[in-house]
């Protein structure tokens, strides 16, 4: 059954759960329906991220968020942003309180070590179709964002909750580094943080970080880095997408890069809030394009997986007419195929890369 079991490398379970006040427990029909009428936030009525869905997509794994940013008051306007970093840590800590319960429920398993991912693994790959349903999905506790760490020795106290990965970013000005749209290096607290992170052994994630930051964690890091969620800035212009030197960079370091499916970051000229995926014609072709575009610059498909973002913030308004929720996702493969990559291109893109990436990673 190991062909049944895909990695996600990013989705924003707990956010969704708060904010949203979404049952990710519940089928993805029921939640959609009690949203009906609602305008508080975007995609209501249209979310396309479950437990259910995520196991009838066989996506047994994902990198799960905890985000809480401050509020700069810098015109960005996004999601999960509070007044105090005193503030934004105790959200964190109602979100890692979620996570907590859904694994004393039987739908989580915290992945914290090697030993842990190795045999959550093997526990998906030895179901068969009946058993899937029933399975735990093994999640991986990534910080976006660093803003909620009111001190470094928070950071220390996050990675004995069982955080295994930071983006020191969001959108915005940040406290420990500036993000997308923004220019700028790491300020003094932002070079303290990846002295931190390196001491603790944690991923570094470069996703959403300016393009100066970007260079100097590349450049600076002796720990692991990724880049959780990121599209092609030669399909789609614009400063949150990787250019190809970025890639290549990444590549040098042996990282895995998550392609996104928010729409916006798949077809160029999209204006958040106008554009539709109808008038675009928007499909999964589009994410194999910037999938090809990243294996083309690496020489290889050992570079890029999944990191779908499909819970950040929007919905079907703004996703592939071709998915309907999370759970489609596993015609990727598929997909891969028929554009010429081999069979197990495909499986690295699903897995195989964040998987052996994780495997080095993890103590």
């Amino acid at each position: 059954m190991s062909e049944l079991f895909l990695v996600d490398a990013h989705l924003d379970l707990a956010l969704n759960v708060l904010e949203w006040n979404r049952d990710l427990t519940r089928p993805i029909a029921e939640i959609r329906a009690a949203e009906m009428g609602l305008k508080d936030k975007p995609g209501r009525g249209h979310g396309t991220v479950c437990l259910p869905e995520l196991r009838r997509g066989h996506i047994g794994l994902v990198v799960a968020t905890q985000i809480a940013r401050v509020n700069h008051n810098d015109g960005q306007t996004v999601v999960a942003s509070w007044s105090s970093a005193a503030q934004a840590w105790a959200m964190t800590q109602a979100q890692r309180a979620w996570y907590h319960a859904m694994e004393e429920a039987g739908e989580l398993a915290a992945i914290r070590s090697r030993d842990e991912l190795e045999r959550h693994v093997a526990l998906w790959q030895n179901a068969d179709k009946d058993s899937l349903q029933r399975l735990p999905i093994g999640y991986l506790l990534s910080l976006e964002g660093a803003d909620s760490l009111v001190t470094l020795g928070h950071l220390e106290r996050a990675y004995a909750q069982g955080l295994r990965a930071v983006g020191p970013a969001h959108y915005g000005a940040g406290v420990y580094a500036p993000g997308t749209g923004t220019t700028g290096g790491f300020p003094r607290r932002g070079r303290e943080l990846l002295a931190e992170m390196a001491r603790l052994n944690l991923i570094l994630d470069v996703t959403h970080l300016s393009d100066a930051c970007f260079w100097e964690a590349v450049d600076s890091y002796a720990g692991p880095i990724w880049a959780s969620h990121h599209n092609c800035r030669a399909l789609v212009p614009h400063q949150r997408q990787l250019n190809d030197e970025q890639i290549r960079a990444l590549v040098r370091r042996d990282a895995v890069i998550g392609v996104a499916l928010d729409g916006w970051m798949l077809v160029p000229g999209w204006v958040q809030g106008q554009t539709t995926p109808e008038a675009t014609g928007l499909r999964l072709k589009a994410v194999v394009n910037h999938i090809d575009h990243i294996c083309q610059i690496a020489g290889d498909a050992r570079h890029v997986g999944l990191g779908s973002d499909l819970d950040g913030g929007y919905g079907r308004e703004q996703t592939p007419l071709d998915v309907d929720t999370i759970a489609d996702l596993r015609r990727l493969p598929e997909m891969l195929r028929a554009r010429g990559h081999s069979a197990e291109d495909a499986q690295n893109f699903v897995r195989g890369n964040f998987l052996r990436f994780l495997h080095r990673a993890l103590k």
